[in-house]
């Protein structure tokens, strides 16, 4: 009964609901986090990686994904949604590199991804300019939603004319050492406030 009304994002179902944004509420309730935070010269990625079925391999779920040689994109939603957005952006930006014999702008290849999907974004208006800085921001936003702690976190590296570094496990371990014990540190500053 529901296939005549969800059909476009403008219709009503006969109960009031619009069933494509139901759907839409759905699937980001199956997906998971990312986080993307910008320094000066660095733009670190953040995501929350799922836990793989038995018979699928880690290795090929990846929430962070290369464009092109200096563009890199987080997805939080589902992997094959996700799936034919990267492909058609990762089109987008050899026909950039064919056609104008340049690579690909940020601006530009938002512009078109933006284009394909309606763009919503985030800011809580924070200032962090050191690389490091960013890269703890980032993991201590992902610490804040992911319950399952550091294991299920994966960190992405951009840095300026330099290609896209994966963080390894023990150096993501180094950090939340170090973001945990600042939140100790915070909390026995409000407890001698009190």
């Amino acid at each position: 009964m529901s296939a005549r009304y969800d059909r476009a994002i403008t219709v009503f179902s006969p109960d009031g609901h619009l069933l494509q944004v139901e759907y839409a509420q759905e699937a980001v309730r199956k997906g998971s986090t990312a986080v993307g935070v910008r320094g000066n010269d660095v733009v670190v990625l953040g995501v929350e990686k799922k836990s793989v079925a038995k018979l699928q391999e880690e290795r090929t779920v990846r929430k962070i994904c290369l464009l092109d040689d200096h563009v890199v994109m987080a997805f939080a939603g589902l992997t094959a949604d996700a799936r034919v957005l990267i492909n058609r952006a990762q089109i987008e930006c050899q026909s950039h590199k064919l056609t104008v014999e340049d690579a690909v702008a940020i601006e530009y290849i938002t512009r078109h991804i933006a284009g394909l999907k309606q763009k919503y974004t985030q800011s809580n208006g924070q200032e962090v300019a050191t690389e490091r800085g960013s890269i703890k921001l980032a993991i201590r936003a992902l610490l804040e939603v992911v319950t399952s702690g550091q294991k299920n976190l994966e960190i992405a590296i951009m840095r300026r004319n330099e290609p896209m570094q994966m963080l390894d496990s023990d150096t993501i371990g180094e950090y939340v050492t170090e973001i945990e014990k600042e939140k100790e540190a915070e909390a026995e500053k409000k407890k001698q406030k009190k």
